[in-house]
């Protein structure tokens, strides 16, 4: 396993998830609700930093490697299932918008994974569609998480909310874009490796 500051800060990002749930099971007389979502925002706010940060130091170092490849993703769908269930705990997100976009994330890692094995991973690129995605998601978690007024004008709870639909939205509709793509290998294969 190849060890260097990129991978570091994908460990460390790994490492943030539970802070962001733990930080929610301390008792009230010794954070109140409020520093708790404080906590929480800021926790998953340096942990998606580091997303960008890793990823820009990989290639500006020419650090990249197989295996960061492989953990940047995984550490970035942990970072979002473990937020997104804090949030359906919380009631600040609906049950059935986690459910569609952690799903989702099960449903193409799997595509990806068995692209992968037959040596067509390069079929289900990133798209624009699924970068737009990520950043709605990743924005209207921490609005979410906040859940107060920011700069005494904006309502963080109906903000996130919206970004949170648009996200879920743009799961859909990116999902089935990359559906679309891997549809002719899954004919040809059969839907079974050989």
């Amino acid at each position: 396993m190849p060890f260097n500051i990129p991978i570091l800060l994908t460990w460390l990002r790994v490492a943030l998830i539970p802070l962001v749930v733990g930080v929610y099971y301390l008792p009230i007389h010794w954070l109140p609700r409020s520093d708790q979502d404080m906590a929480a925002t800021l926790v998953f706010v340096i942990a998606a930093v580091t997303d960008w940060f890793d990823g820009f130091l990989a290639r500006r170092w020419n650090q990249t490697s197989a295996f960061g490849a492989f953990l940047d993703p995984v550490a970035d769908k942990l970072m979002v299932a473990g937020a997104l269930l804090v949030l359906v705990h919380l009631d600040r997100v609906d049950h059935f918008i986690a459910f569609i976009i952690i799903g989702r994330e099960i449903a193409i890692s799997a595509l990806r994974e068995w692209m992968a094995q037959i040596g067509a991973s390069r079929s289900v690129a990133v798209s624009s569609i699924g970068k737009i995605k990520t950043a709605a998601q990743m924005t209207a978690i921490p609005l979410l998480l906040w859940h107060d007024m920011l700069f005494r004008f904006i309502d963080t709870q109906q903000l996130g909310e919206y970004l949170m639909i648009l996200a879920a939205v743009l799961t859909v509709w990116s999902m089935f874009y990359y559906m679309r793509l891997a549809w002719p290998l899954i004919k040809e294969k059969g839907g079974m490796m050989d």
